[in-house]
């Protein structure tokens, strides 16, 4: 038997796809028999062979993760490797792992490990046409990075997740060439009805008595909002990170995207205005800033990842805790401080009162019990170690750090970026009109002449406590009153900013 022993190694995701780019991961799976554990030999026993190999850098294993996964790079080439056990003694090298008799006496983590190459799969056999799928994919995968929507971590869309509603505008429009497929995307996810579900093919049962997503039956699966359903047995929702907050955005992000593609086919703007970055950091007038900071390069890589893997939770209690009123937008990138001497990064969110939501006189969102909770969560790292520390404030968009913009993007340039249009300006970009209308919105309510609110926090918490933005009795501990050019009108009687440690325990 050991002579016999073997494994084979399938690729899935973008790779599989054909939609790679330069600097993307390779999603890898290794089959091995039924003898070969995940525990032991995968995530112990490989771990250390890896570890000694000079070709082999940042190695970091995730073996408490929803799907298990060992990442690190191959002379530098980033790979993310899963592992599957099935129950063969012996692993053929033609193993057909479409077939549903793989996921006979598996695990649950084990079925997730081998449905990326299944899906990948079923997507390019049910796909029209796979040459124009790959174009529109590599297309829309760009526009969402450029967007500020494209990461599954965060509660937006990863790219399994795309590549499932690229799939289903191929479907409807079987003869569009990738020009027009990329256009009727936009067209028919603005106007999608969520939750309606995404599906490729109908919804497969089987005798192995797997789960499958089915909202009738399982209660959990009705609260999904933007289900989108793998096309292999079993068929899951790969959206349920999604939450109120992310939904929202993203249907305002479709919704430019047909605005923008409307304009092109009447030859109003060309495409290169459907990929106009996204303006989050003049989109919002407060802002939660959640710095992540470790002893050195190595730590940080995992705290990192630890961190950013629990922000989405952060995102559903502040929407849960304020009864949906207060909106949160996460923004998936972040943003590293070189002046710092430890490893530092930063992720920020956009905050701002539901729109059109009556709110009681003065009310307050306190959200220090959710905070707390988050701390909590966070603080449960196993791999914890001195240095590992994570702070949270509360920013105004004036008060944001200068490491966050490009090169030669400063406040004066933000400000100009505000001013009325000159006489000569007559064509300003799609965003930024519906920028204008949003603000004008904002402060209708007000009365003509009178200025915008903007929010601090008690100094008397160590926590934000966010004022409501449309409350319309001023209180000078509490709101900083704003004019159109940045200025304060009155003298802020509070700190513009609480940073939190949240001090984890060893």
């Amino acid at each position: 038997m050991v002579e016999e022993a073997n494994g084979i190694v399938r690729t899935f995701g973008s790779y599989r796809l054909g939609v790679h780019g330069p600097n993307a991961d390779i999603d890898t799976l290794c089959i091995g028999p039924s003898y070969v554990t995940r525990e032991h030999d995968f995530f112990f026993i490989l771990q250390n062979i890896l570890l000694e190999m000079e070709e082999v850098s940042d190695l970091q294993p995730v073996d408490d993760a929803h799907v298990p996964v060992m990442k690190f790079k191959f002379q530098g080439i980033s790979i993310d490797l899963l592992y599957a056990s099935v129950s063969l003694l012996i692993v053929p090298e033609d193993l057909d792992i479409s077939q549903n008799s793989v996921l006979y006496n598996i695990d649950a983590q084990t079925v997730r490990s081998l449905n990326g190459c299944r899906v990948a799969d079923q997507i390019l056999k049910l796909v029209p046409n796979v040459e124009n799928f790959c174009t529109t994919l590599r297309c829309l995968k760009f526009w969402a990075k450029r967007r500020g929507v494209y990461s599954n971590v965060t509660g937006f869309l990863g790219g399994v997740n795309w590549a499932l509603l690229v799939a289903q505008v191929c479907q409807l429009f079987p003869n569009a060439i990738p020009s027009m497929l990329v256009s009727r995307f936009f067209r028919v996810y603005t106007n999608w009805r969520w939750p309606n579900p995404v599906m490729l093919c109908p919804i497969e049962e089987d005798d192995l008595g797997l789960n499958v997503w089915d909202p009738r039956r399982h209660l959990g699966d009705r609260t999904h909002l933007m289900p989108i359903i793998t096309p292999a047995y079993p068929c899951m929702n790969s959206s349920y990170n999604v939450s109120a907050s992310t939904l929202r955005v993203m249907e305002e992000q479709f919704q430019f995207g047909n605005k923008v593609c409307e304009d092109i086919e009447l030859n109003k703007a060309n495409w290169s205005a459907l990929f106009e970055p996204s303006l989050f950091f003049e989109s919002y007038k407060n802002y939660l800033q959640v710095d992540i900071v470790a002893a050195d390069a190595d730590d940080m890589l995992a705290w990192k990842g630890w961190v950013e893997s629990r922000l989405r939770y952060l995102t559903y209690q502040i929407e849960i805790d304020t009864k949906y009123v207060l909106q949160c937008h996460p923004f998936p990138n972040e943003y590293v401080d070189a002046s710092k001497s430890c490893s530092h990064c930063a992720f920020f969110m956009g905050l701002q009162r539901q729109p059109g939501v009556k709110v009681e006189e003065n009310q307050q969102f306190d959200i220090r019990g959710t905070v707390e909770c988050f701390k909590q969560e966070v603080i449960r790292y196993v791999h914890w170690r001195p240095g590992m520390d994570i702070f949270v404030s509360h920013v105004r968009r004036r008060e944001l750090p200068s490491y966050i913009f490009p090169k030669g993007y400063n406040r004066r340039q933000r400000q100009l970026r505000h001013a009325p249009p000159s006489s000569g300006d007559t064509t300003p970009s799609s965003e930024r009109r519906s920028k204008r209308r949003h603000d004008d919105a904002s402060v209708a309510d007000s009365g003509p002449g009178k200025l915008k609110k903007q929010t601090s926090v008690s100094s008397e918490s160590t926590v934000p406590v966010i004022q409501d933005l449309a409350s319309e009795s001023p209180i000078a501990q509490k709101v900083v009153m704003e004019s159109e050019d940045g200025s304060n009108t009155e003298p802020m009687q509070t700190p513009t900013s609480i940073r939190l440690s949240l001090e984890s325990t060893a």
